[in-house]
């Protein structure tokens, strides 16, 4: 009994130096998430993604990663975006760069795994969005998309919609320093910020407390053999093939999974594995589930398929690229897993002041009204819909 209590506690205190390791970089990454959400309408996000053209394209997935979203409320407002009139493949562009090509994701993948990793989510994200395109140009048919839009109509829930729903952001009159400084860009800012802080702490509490307990409790040697760290070809080989399936078994999505990326990489995964991982938070069995609810069995399906395909060869192109520049992290692996405990340094001055911002956002927060948004996050989408419009309104 004595060595499980200290197993636990292990786990616990490795998830917990972690937790302190990447707490400032998410409160940036959310601020400054909050502030461009703060300033764009989700109304006018649909309009600018009437194609699946480059254009269209490149703007869903400049706006996804602005728009910072755990996994769930990703895939609600790509729903909500498609039943708008957004076209369905730049809607999937925008799902996929608002979970994956995100700030606070970058921040926390360069602290614990190193720079060369923020690097390859950058260059092999828009590699991913490229290739869905070009596959869905192909083999995606005009009755596949309009039975899915009519399942998209109506509306059966998921997880999210409410949070999808919510539109936060202010009027666009006004100089850009002026619009943030008022009382109610403050206030947007706030709100913005807090909602996605619950919509995605679930992930990130699950992803470090399952990264804790793997450093803690699954021996080197597990990941070595399942990775085929003694066969080096076959290594790079079977990485992004099988850190997909990983992240799939793991059901930890969004920043979440990042802890445990760290642990995959000492364990010994490629450094194209780690890519194909990470991307992954987009085809763990819950989502596909609400995939199923939004869009039918069928498109369900061919997504699924479509993602893992994409999020393979992501990792093989990273690796392919990277390796002939030197950019592949070479030697020991020593991907910060938490073991070395808390210490003072510029990490705990940083936290300090980022966690004093965070509480000021919290408190305007619950000062505004938002303890009736946060009641409405999970709501049917086009119940929250209509009441937010009515408290605007109103405002």
């Amino acid at each position: 009994m004595n060595t499980v209590g200290h197993g636990l506690l292990h786990a616990l205190k490795i998830a917990g130096s972690m937790t302190w390791q990447v707490t400032w970089s998410l409160i940036l990454g959310f601020t400054l998430s909050a502030i461009i959400e703060s300033l764009v309408r989700k109304a006018t996000i649909a309009r600018l993604l009437p194609d699946d053209h480059p254009r269209s394209l490149l703007t869903a997935t400049g706006l996804g990663a602005a728009s910072s979203s755990c996994s769930y409320a990703a895939v609600a407002l790509a729903r909500s975006l498609f039943r708008k009139g957004a076209d369905f493949t730049a809607a999937m562009a925008f799902q996929f760069a608002s979970t994956n090509l995100v700030i606070e994701l970058g921040l926390i993948l360069g602290l614990l795994l190193g720079w060369q990793f923020t690097a390859a989510e950058f260059v092999g994200g828009p590699f991913m969005i490229v290739l869905v395109a070009l596959i869905f140009r192909r083999f995606l048919s005009g009755r596949l998309t309009h039975e899915a839009h009519e399942q998209a109509d109506k509306a059966v829930a998921g997880s999210m919609e409410g949070h999808a729903a919510m539109d936060m952001s202010i009027e666009t009159t006004g100089s850009f320093r002026n619009r943030l400084a008022s009382r109610r860009g403050v206030t947007s800012v706030s709100h913005n910020f807090v909602m996605e802080w619950a919509a995605v702490l679930r992930d990130i509490i699950i992803g470090l407390l399952i990264a804790g307990a793997a450093a803690a409790w699954i021996p080197d040697s597990f990941w070595q053999h399942l990775f085929f760290t003694d066969h080096p070809l076959a290594a790079k080989i079977w990485g992004p093939i099988i850190g997909p399936l990983v992240a799939v078994a793991a059901f930890v999505c969004s920043i979440g999974n990042v802890p445990l990326a760290a642990v995959l990489w000492n364990g010994g995964i490629s450094f194209g594995g780690v890519v194909s991982f990470i991307f992954a938070d987009l085809i763990i069995l819950p989502i596909i589930a609400i995939y199923r609810k939004y869009y039918g069995t069928r498109m369900a399906l061919f997504l699924t398929g479509t993602f893992y395909l994409t999020m393979v060869a992501a990792g093989y192109f990273v690796e392919l690229v990277f390796t002939p520049l030197n950019l592949v992290p070479t030697g020991s692996r020593h991907a910060s897993e938490g073991k070395d405990g808390i210490t003072w340094n510029y990490t705990s001055w940083l936290n300090i002041a980022f966690l004093i911002l965070a509480a000021v956002l919290v408190w305007r927060f619950f000062t505004t009204g938002g303890r009736q948004m946060l009641a409405m996050m999970g709501g049917a989408p086009d119940v929250v819909g209509e009441h937010h419009q009515a408290d605007e309104s109103a405002a």
